[in-house]
């Protein structure tokens, strides 16, 4: 290990078995926070969501093999931008720090939120481009195969996709000052929107979508009618540039409240 921190680039081996860790913390990680994700509100919850639930028909097991076995390929994808995050690292080219004193007690918090800002918008930008027909059918229509989506649906993606989503936090930490802790922090957020988002469940309490924080944060109910309308709800984690852009689903809030008050939904 020593010979791998001081020259990871003469060391492919090194760099081989880096990889395959992080593959299988990346893959497990996945099955695990799924398979936990959908038990706890598709099975031990079920009666207290019943009404939450947005999935309506059963997801097949086709779907579920196939789901699982494109975030294989995704996770191996992840796994190679996972180490070349860790040579990066160490070769000094990063901002990560790792001294609380380096910066400010202020910063920490803020810079999360930079980081999820400016990977907010690269997504964004990025989810339209991969909308184009030309571009969509190469690209983009694995994840689209799934339009009644589960929390297996979360890492389900074409290999360019997968690349073209995993030199986002490369990019980050090489441009913008983090502390290691909330590089880790980021990594969950990253985890658990995804989760969230395509779980097929709506966790948000009613009435979130007016309320002040709640109308900027995107959840189930928002990206299940991107899955089911291709054209609306883009984002990842907030809505601002849906709003901005005019992307949003002029349904969102109804079908926001049918799973979470007493509206039918259309």
């Amino acid at each position: 290990m020593e010979q791998f921190l001081s020259n990871p680039f003469t060391q492919p081996l090194y760099f081989f078995r880096l990889t395959a860790i992080i593959f299988a913390i990346t893959f497990i990680r996945y099955l695990v926070v799924s398979g936990v994700y959908h038990y706890l509100f598709f099975v031990w919850l079920r009666p207290t969501f019943q009404k939450r639930i947005i999935t309506v028909q059963t997801i097949s097991k086709r779907q579920m093999r196939q789901e699982v076995w494109r975030s294989f390929l995704t996770s191996f994808i992840f796994a190679f931008s996972g180490s070349a995050l860790v040579i990066f690292w160490q070769k000094g080219w990063t901002q990560i720090y790792i001294d609380w004193n380096a910066y400010p007690i202020w910063y920490l918090p803020l810079s999360l939120l930079l980081a999820l800002l400016v990977h907010e918008t690269y997504y964004y930008w990025l989810h339209r481009w991969m909308h184009l027909p030309k571009v969509y059918k190469w690209v983009h229509k694995w994840h689209h195969d799934s339009i009644e989506t589960s929390s297996l649906t979360a890492f389900s993606f074409h290999p360019i996709e997968s690349i073209l989503q995993a030199i986002v936090v490369p990019i980050l930490i090489l441009c913008i000052p983090l502390n290691i802790y909330i590089l880790f922090i980021l990594l969950l957020i990253m985890t658990l929107s995804g989760t969230i988002n395509h779980a097929g469940v709506e966790i948000f309490p009613k009435g979130f979508e007016r309320h002040w924080l709640g109308k900027w944060l995107i959840g189930a109910s928002h990206h299940d009618l991107h899955h089911k309308q291709f054209r609306y709800n883009f984002g990842l984690y907030f809505t601002f540039w849906d709003h901005w852009m005019k992307t949003e689903s002029p349904k969102y809030e109804r079908h926001f409240r049918a799973h979470t008050g007493n509206e039918v939904k259309n």
